[in-house]
């Protein structure tokens, strides 16, 4: 009897072991993937370094995604700060994630070979990377992302390789070629502070000397920049708005406006849809440290499988750039001249980013009465020395003095309680103040 016991002791001591070792088993994670680091994967001019991430489940013909990180940074950095590489796992694309190695790991922007197709430095080592994955993957369209320093290389790489990039999103970046320095200096005070502002058609050609002679379709871009970015100035994402534009042969007045969450303003340029040919979003109040959505970055490359992309890029070339592009806003005032006051008052908000010889003013105006605002104007006095530039969500006229902030088509009703926001560029002569008073339809506004 007592040599049954300890039988059967010893059977259900195995069976309680084999469910334990089952139940580890269920509990191990389904997916093995990892990032993991890739030596000699070809030409190297400026030693980059390259991390690649494959998820378990690729999509047929998967996408390349290439994530380029930010100043001090690093691929794996940038791959465990972002959504890039979860997604992945999710819609079955790849992940390279280089990283720079020279001191303060920024990437080259700035040099006369890193600016133009195969000229040397880190866009060759790049696409090094891109050819290594490729050459192993049977992999379908390219895309480049990336933040700050990365933002401005997806601005190199989508100029300098046209026919291999299909897409790119830059996160608080700056146009193709504006850093471009001399003497061996790495840093761009000019272009970092915004004060580079050239035509539409000016940045258009930079972009197409890159790779001269090209005449093929071009990369769609989207382009992400916060109104209080103190790193990489604000007026450096109108830049970028006019140059892709004008490289796509659009106008800048956009064709689709929205609000995708409070403080953000989404304007699409060549068409409506999720994947117009440039998509800029601007963010109120937001500094340099901006949010990376990764989310909304692969609904624009049509990853997400709302809307497969063919092809590679996905627009037709422009046969002639415009000569003379329009303003970046719809500057023509509404047909009805708005006469209607605010009934229970109103309120305006308006901030002011200084820098060295300009700045930018960031407006809201809040409705306060309790019956809708249907066309308004915005008057206000400027301090003396202040000129306006540029503006958005608004004409403005004249650019300096008494000015007059017109709603723009998309905006003119502000109901109950809401509020729009407005805003501009403009150089100044020391007095970087706000006006002393505001009104909205001949009415005073409380001003903060």
């Amino acid at each position: 009897m007592r040599r049954l016991v300890r039988a059967l002791a010893v059977a259900t001591g195995a069976m309680m072991l084999a469910a334990g070792l089952a139940s580890l088993t269920v509990a191990t994670p389904a997916s093995a993937a990892a990032l993991t680091e890739v030596t000699n994967f070809g030409t190297n001019p400026s030693n980059l370094r390259m991390h690649l991430y494959v998820p378990d489940r690729l999509a047929t013909r998967p996408a390349i995604l290439v994530a380029v990180h930010y100043c001090t940074g690093t691929g794996p950095a940038f791959y465990s700060g972002t959504q890039f590489a979860s997604l992945a796992d999710r819609y079955g694309y790849i992940v390279i994630y280089p990283s720079a190695t020279r001191s303060g790991q920024c990437f080259d922007v700035y040099s006369q070979q890193a600016l133009r197709r195969d000229g040397g430095s880190d866009p060759v080592s790049i696409m090094s990377m891109v050819r290594y994955v490729q050459q192993r993957y049977s992999t379908g369209q390219v895309f480049a992302t990336g933040t700050s320093s990365g933002a401005m290389m997806t601005n190199v790489l989508l100029g300098n390789y046209p026919d291999v990039f299909a897409a790119g999103a830059a996160f608080a970046g700056v146009p193709h070629s504006c850093f471009a320095t001399t003497g061996g200096s790495t840093w761009n005070s000019e272009c970092a502070n915004g004060q580079i502002i050239r035509t539409a058609q000016q940045w258009g050609d930079l972009v197409r000397a890159a790779y001269p002679g090209y005449t093929g379709a071009r990369p769609r871009m989207q382009l992400w920049h916060g109104t209080n970015d103190e790193t990489l100035r604000y007026p450096n994402f109108g830049e970028e708005v006019k140059q892709w534009t004008n490289v796509h042969g659009l106008s800048q007045t956009p064709t689709f406006t929205d609000t995708p969450q409070s403080g953000y303003t989404r304007t699409r340029y060549g068409g409506s849809g999720p994947m117009a040919p440039v998509e800029a979003i601007s963010m109120q109040g937001v500094s340099h440290n901006l949010p990376v959505n990764a989310a909304e970055a692969i609904r624009f490359f049509g990853l997400d499988g709302s809307a497969p992309p063919t092809g590679n890029p996905t627009t037709a070339p422009p046969t002639q750039p415009p000569t003379q592009p329009p303003t970046q806003q719809p500057t023509q005032p509404p047909t009805q001249p708005p006469t209607q006051p605010p009934a229970g008052g109103c309120a305006v908000s308006y901030t002011v980013n200084a820098w060295n010889s300009g700045l930018t003013a960031a407006i809201t105006i809040t409705n306060r009465g309790n019956t809708a605002i249907n066309g308004w104007t915005l008057s206000f006095t400027l301090p003396a020395g202040q000129t306006i530039v540029s503006g958005w969500n608004a004409s403005y006229s004249p650019n300096s003095a008494a000015v007059t902030a017109r709603n723009a088509s998309y905006n003119g009703t502000i109901a109950p309680n809401a509020s729009v926001g407005i805003g501009f560029q403009a150089s100044h002569t020391g007095n970087t103040g706000r006006p002393a008073s505001v009104s909205l339809n001949g009415t005073a506004c409380t001003l903060s």
